[in-house]
């Protein structure tokens, strides 16, 4: 990384654009307008829009051609980052890019401003060559590290769309190993409400003959747990994409699951956790209870409770309808009550999102990442839920999710940091990749 660029990222990194913070709302919106500021040096249009409660960084980068007739790429990053805290664990100030032997550290210069930052100068380089093969339109929130979904909503409301989407906020399972990740699993929510009677009872006087709504909910809520072989209840199952060949031949070169298990502190659900961890993880559906209130818990009681509330979330896989899913275990939780018991449920959820391994812009980017890093990169997917995919899958829009960040850039701790050599090789890998989609719709 020469100087230059250097002092520029550390601009951005000196921004203190944490949106969880109230307190920072304006360093949002300033990282917002330096964003757009570098996109209009690159040689596009860029405004910080304002979209709903939030802004957006809108804007485009033409095809060098200018004829018209490129491809047309989204490319999403997002420009807010995590709180610092707890400070004094921090061996440097967060929000000054400190490179020490081959890391740089500074709050967000792996999530996500370096990676931004690295895909606009890919950009940058090929347009000062004339070598832009395709049209950029940017889409950038400031609003991602609280959940926010104003960017799913406009990709929703969005009415010229993309040939493909962009996204570098992720990273390499280890060094040199690249991964593209094809899906991401949906979320259904559910909160329910068990009442069996009109006042909590004498144990000793109506224990054994009344419902106790303790019970009830526990019966409810293994209705829609994994059974004795890992797998939810086929209700819970229906509509999944399984992986394909290629993507299980991917996997297998993936550390051991058993491994991932022990590494994170955990106990495996059953002897077969292990073996089966990635495609439980990726490409099954699971469910979480998350919470459970009832009685009074840690005092030493003999009451029969008559309410008592539990909230579960079911991790949908890629192919699967939130809806469906969604009735489906409350049907589950349902037929388990027994008569006599009142249930109170609500239900919300989001979808997956998928991209088919086979998609011409998933080809072209194996193939660019291959030319660029020399591995070509393994094909992977995502435990958690982005709303980001689903919305556009839902457009039609096959998304390349990748990025450099590794499992010990400290992601969203203190020191976070970003391999240095990976600059180079990013910035080497967008433009390859930008170049190769060029060639989609040809």
């Amino acid at each position: 990384m020469d100087e230059a660029w250097r002092a520029e990222l550390a601009e951005l990194i000196a921004i203190p654009s944490v949106s969880a913070d109230p307190a920072h709302r304006d360093d949002v919106k300033r990282a917002g307008e330096w964003v757009c500021e570098l996109i209009r040096r690159i040689g596009g249009s860029a405004e910080l829009t304002p979209f709903g409660e939030r802004e957006l960084v809108l804007g485009e980068i033409p095809a060098s051609d200018g004829d018209g007739s490129a491809p047309t790429v989204l490319v999403y990053n997002h420009f807010d980052v995590q709180p610092p805290a707890p400070l004094e664990l921090w061996e440097s100030d967060p929000f000054e890019l400190d490179v020490r032997g081959e890391w740089a550290y500074g709050r967000g210069v792996a999530d996500d401003k370096g990676q931004l930052w690295l895909v606009l100068k890919a950009a940058q380089r090929l347009v000062e060559a004339g070598a832009l093969p395709v049209n950029l339109r940017i889409a950038y929130d400031g609003e991602e590290e609280i959940g926010g979904h104003t960017i799913a909503d406009w990709i929703a409301q969005d009415e010229r769309g993309a040939d493909a989407c962009v996204i570098f906020d992720g990273g390499m399972l280890r060094r040199d190993v690249p991964t593209i990740e094809l899906a991401t699993r949906g979320l259904v929510g559910v909160d329910v409400k068990v009442r069996t009677g009109e006042r909590d009872l004498h144990s000793g006087m109506y224990g054994g003959a009344a419902l106790n709504a303790i019970h009830v909910l526990t019966r409810c809520l293994d209705a829609v747990l994994a059974g004795p072989d890992g797998l939810l209840p086929e209700p819970l199952r229906a509509g999944i994409a399984p992986a394909t060949a290629e993507e299980l031949e991917a996997w297998s070169q993936l550390p051991p699951g058993a491994e991932a298990i022990s590494e994170a502190g955990a106990r495996p659900l059953d002897p077969k956790a292990g073996d089966e961890f990635y495609v439980r993880t990726w490409a099954e559906p699971s469910t979480d209870v998350n919470g459970i209130i009832g009685g009074k818990p840690g005092v030493r009681n003999t009451t029969l409770s008559v309410e008592a509330s539990a909230e579960f979330s079911i991790r949908l896989a890629p192919g699967q309808d939130a809806e469906t899913v969604g009735a489906a275990a409350e049907r589950l939780v349902r037929d388990a009550a027994p008569e006599g018991a009142e249930l109170d449920i609500v239900v919300k959820g989001s979808n997956p999102g998928l991209v088919r391994a086979d998609a011409p812009a998933i080809q072209l980017a194996v193939d660019a990442f291959e030319q660029a890093l020399g591995k070509r990169p393994l094909l992977t997917r995502v435990g958690g839920s982005i709303p980001l995919m689903p919305a556009l899958t839902e457009k039609g829009i096959d998304t390349i999710l990748s990025g450099f960040a590794l499992p010990e850039s400290n992601v969203h701790s203190p020191n976070e940091r970003f391999l240095v050599p990976y600059f180079a090789a990013g910035i080497d890998t967008v433009a390859e990749l930008f170049t190769a989609l060029g060639r989609l719709n040809g």
